[in-house]
């Protein structure tokens, strides 16, 4: 990777000269804030003739020698794509960019290029930086759920939730503590590297741009967690002496700050972003079967990033980022025995990323990145039987993990019909988890020891070629080969008492790998300018995590074991849609889906209420309709309403034929959003949102109930409100109100558990910035 990149500033140091006979600009916003990170691109009859990328202070250069009729394009996230004439005698240009209406957004992950949103062969959804502010939303998952598609293996959202709960599924394909989607920073990996779940409170939300969805098997171009989607935080790059800073506290003795400072100089931008959130928590036990060992769930965390952004010429871009990040919780519940002991876990997580983007003498693009990860995940668990009276330390673990991986992508428009890109990229995963098995009395001693580690390493190389036979037509083909391997494992269970080998202990493990190859094809045509129709088809993988292989967790009685067996998921799928735009202001969009997985890894009953375990099931389909309208009427009002009819069902399963038939568990078959929001500076922005989540099922076999209730988790709807007032250009004040009506509803059974009951916030939002 070190050759690589000398290789690429070696190739960029001639550019830099270009000081002499050339065109300068500048890209700013409407308010005449500049744009930095803009694709610049110059087009002529012939096909594509330069590039450029804005700097932090939003300027760009372009070679003399531009022919007569060549028109500039600009590309920015969040902004409507510019075109305008370039005239020959030029030598300043100042581009301004506008705010994106419904299908002009600009969005980059569906294929690694930019693209508009209405030109994109997939079902994409992208959550932008006003969105956000008007959002009620405490946490990042928060807003995510206005997309239906979207949801967490429990319905409950990362303010209550056990990091283990956090993995994220998109249309509800495996749903489960690991995630089957791709989640991306700036085009980075985001998933915790041993486990795939993934830390919401990592995202400080005053510092996103943008989020960019991607439903569908992405694995043709993403690789490994794209199975099910892709989602990509885009933060904001570094302004001219700006800073943000957002601070709210309510009920329940909650409170947050978010912050963001940026400044330039010159070709030199630089930003610090972070976040601070501290809660008294609430119960998660419903009050009639809560017990004396109930208390409170609780959450504590800071997160601190700082970037840098340089640019020493129009042809060449660089970035780095440091994150630290910190995070304790309370599970809400304590042993009965002294000295009392929480339930709890603690994460300690250091992120390092480092890139380069230039474009080359044949007006290719050229991009690498690194980035590395260090984690420690320390966990314990309680046994808790019923009533709730009595509980004890079960299992104490440490995880520690290290993680380095690196991309490498390039692309080029080859005249104005084809736009090929290949890439390569890997990841290096070590990881471990240490466990402390404690005796079935008290939970005061160790009566197992437990260590299960191994190294995984994934990687893969794909190409791409978008062609454009007409105007009206494009067609995308993409295809990548992966190679997936697990050496150096082994898992040792060993009883303290003896000395001896446990009777789950399985030595030193043999080594594991496998080669997939997923293509994928995909179709857009412009039927007129006001109806769109898209069809794809292609194929996703998945490999199994260290955390599935090895590491074993509880959930009241119930122990779910690591399985070291465990191969990877394969998924074949496509889809079909159309978006209709009668006027610029309203979008009605409609998917229709079917993904069909072969051995998905789902847990298992062993023994009822006691013992699971994750494995390999036959195969699974989940498909449905998703449909969504958005409409922005007059200067002030905007609505917004999607839905998803999902059926999610067990197809096959040679070990258990009793499961064929069955639901997918924490898959709802309806799930529904709606939101209103009303705009006007003089007097408020007001915005009302409301979830709906149909029933669905909390086990395997579709028949963990409540006693005297019916199987599964019953339905539920809540309604959030926020309403803000803008005091003067630098401050606004704002209420938010999540789960208005105080709606209690089912998480998990045995024990039945609740999520967040109403939270009331009260805050300011302060923010300077010059140009």
């Amino acid at each position: 990777m070190q050759k690589v990149l000398v290789l690429i500033f070696c190739l960029a140091l001639p550019m830099t000269a270009l000081g002499q006979g050339t065109v300068k600009g500048v890209v700013r916003d409407a308010t005449g804030l500049v744009v930095s990170g803009a694709a610049i691109s110059v087009q002529t009859a012939s096909g594509v003739e330069q590039h450029a990328v804005t700097g932090p202070d939003g300027r760009f250069e372009l070679a003399r020698g531009i022919p007569s009729g060549a028109k500039l394009v600009v590309r920015a996230g969040g902004f409507a794509e510019k075109t305008q004439a370039i005239a020959e005698s030029s030598s300043e240009i100042e581009v301004v960019l506008q705010p994106a209406r419904l299908l002009e957004s600009v969005t980059v992950t569906p294929t690694r290029t930019e693209q508009r949103l209405g030109d994109v062969a997939a079902s994409t959804h992208v959550i932008d930086q006003e969105e956000i502010r008007h959002s009620p939303a405490v946490m990042a998952d928060d807003v995510l759920r206005t997309v239906p598609t979207f949801s967490l293996f429990r319905r409950t959202s990362s303010l209550s939730a056990h990091p283990s709960a956090q993995g994220v599924s998109l249309r509800s394909i495996g749903p489960s503590g690991v995630s089957r989607s791709l989640v991306l920073i700036d085009g980075v990996p985001f998933n915790e590297p041993f486990s795939g779940w993934v830390y919401w409170s990592r995202i400080p939300l005053e510092s996103v741009d943008r989020i960019e969805l991607i439903d569908g098997a992405s694995s043709s171009i993403w690789g490994n967690y794209a199975l099910g989607g892709v989602i990509n935080v885009v933060t904001t790059r570094p302004k001219p002496r700006t800073v943000e800073f957002r601070s709210q506290a309510g009920t329940r003795d909650t409170w947050k700050a978010d912050f963001f400072g940026s400044q330039t100089f010159g070709k030199l931008g630089v930003s610090l972003e972070g976040s601070f959130f501290d809660t008294g928590g609430f119960e998660q036990v419903i009050a009639e079967e809560r017990g004396p060992i109930d208390t409170k769930a609780r959450v504590n965390y800071e997160n601190v990033a700082f970037k840098a952004d340089y640019s020493p010429s129009d042809r060449i871009s660089t970035f780095l980022r440091l994150g630290y990040f910190r995070e304790e919780r309370d599970n809400a519940k304590v042993t009965t025995f002294a000295p009392t002991t929480p339930e709890a876990n603690d994460t300690l997580w250091k992120a390092f990323s480092a890139g380069v983007r230039t474009a080359l003498p044949d007006q290719s693009d050229l991009q690498a990145s690194v980035f590395l990860d260090f984690s420690r995940f320390d966990s314990n668990f309680l046994a808790v039987p019923t009533p709730r009276s009595v509980a004890r330390v079960s299992t104490i673990q440490h995880v520690p993990t290290d993680a380095v991986g690196g991309l490498v992508q390039w692309s080029k428009a080859i005249s104005t019909k084809y736009l090929v890109s290949a890439g390569t990229d890997f990841r290096h995963i070590k990881g471990a988890t240490e466990e402390q098995g404690m005796n079935p009395t008290n939970g005061l001693t160790v009566a197992t020891v437990r260590d299960g580690r191994g190294t995984q390493i994934s990687s893969g190389t794909f190409v791409q070629v978008q062609y454009l036979p007409i105007p009206k037509l494009s067609l995308t083909a993409s295809g990548r080969a992966d190679h997936w391997r697990n050496y150096n494992a082994h898992y040792i269970e060993t009883t303290v008492a003896t000395g001896l080998p446990a009777a789950r202990n399985l030595g030193d493990l043999a080594d594991k790998d496998e080669t997939v190859f997923n293509p994928k094809f995909a179709a857009l045509y412009h039927v007129t300018d006001k109806v769109t129709a898209w069809g794809s088809i292609g194929t996703g993988f998945r490999a199994p995590t260290l955390n599935e292989l090895y590491r074993n967790f509880s959930v009241g009685q119930l122990l779910t074991l690591g399985n070291a067996a465990l191969g990877p998921e394969r998924l074949r799928g496509g889809e079909l849609g159309v978006s209709v735009a009668p006027t610029d202001d309203l979008s009605v969009r409609g998917t229709w889906f079917d993904n069909r997985m072969k051995d998905p890894i789902a847990t298992i009953t062993l023994t009822p209420n006691t013992l699971a375990q994750r494995q390999n099931i036959g195969r699974t389909r989940i498909r449905g309709f998703q449909t969504d309208v958005e409409y922005r009427f007059g200067q002030q009002w905007r609505a917004a309403a999607g839905y998803v009819l999902n059926d999610a069902k067990i197809t096959e399963n040679p070990s258990d034929t009793s499961l064929v038939g069955k639901f997918l568990q924490q898959v709802p078959k309806n799930r529904g959003s709606l939101s209103v929001s009303y705009i006007n500076p003089r007097l408020a922005d007001v915005t009302m949102s409301a979830l709906f989540v149909g029933h669905q099922f909390d086990d395997d076999q579709n028949v963990k109930a409540k006693t005297g209730e019916e199987p599964g988790l019953p339905a539920y709807g809540v309604v959030d409100l926020s309403v803000l007032r803008a005091l003067g250009r630098n401050l606004d004040v704002f209420v938010t109100v999540q789960n208005m009506f105080d709606k209690e509803y089912w998480v998990q059974l045995q024990p039945t558990t609740i999520a967040a009951p109403r939270l009331v916030n009260v805050g300011l939002r302060v923010r300077w910035s010059g140009r």
